[in-house]
């Protein structure tokens, strides 16, 4: 392939995602379900939203609810539409002066989960986190469920979850 081939090979698929015309994936009709009661059998008690997660979720196509199961603190995200107001846990915790470690996906019954550490100071938390569709579809990688969802290949509402816990040593 010539040089100047690859180079408009390389530009159209930058550009791809702004002609959205076929792409386009309009939001869901489905209503809210209200937020769960339980997250891996555990109950969930809801906590009130810090001033920065009520800031942030203004123009956030869909809710946010933070809750805790008496020893996990759990961020849900019910998510409308494809949005880059969905970002991944980890840029939030960076953003918040900690350093992030990466650890190995999990797989469990609720599904695959990416997974950090999240240090600062003498603070250690476990995050996890994963993106599920209500058809079950699933993501353990915000970008992966944005690029699907932005090309149609998945339709909403999705429920994004977090799930911090303090790391054991």
């Amino acid at each position: 392939m010539s040089r100047r081939a690859f180079l408009l090979v390389c530009l159209g698929a930058a550009l791809a995602p702004l002609g959205r015309g076929q792409f386009a994936v309009t939001p869901a009709a489905t209503g809210f379900p209200g937020w769960p009661t339980q997250l891996a059998g555990r109950p969930l008690t809801p906590l009130a939203l810090s001033v920065q997660e009520t800031a942030w979720q203004d123009g956030f196509p869909g809710r946010v609810g933070r809750f805790s199961d008496g020893r996990r603190e759990i961020i849900l995200r019910w998510v409308t539409q494809e949005t880059r107001k969905l970002h991944a846990s980890s840029d939030c915790f960076k953003a918040n002066g900690y350093r992030i470690e990466p650890l190995p996906l999990k797989r469990d019954e609720q599904g695959l989960w990416s997974r950090f550490i999240a240090r600062r100071g003498e603070s250690r938390l476990e995050v996890a986190e994963c993106i599920e569709a209500v058809d079950g579809a699933q993501w353990s990688d915000v970008s992966a469920w944005y690029w699907a969802a932005l090309l149609g290949r998945t339709q909403g509402p999705w429920w994004a979850v977090t799930v911090a816990a303090r790391a054991e040593d």
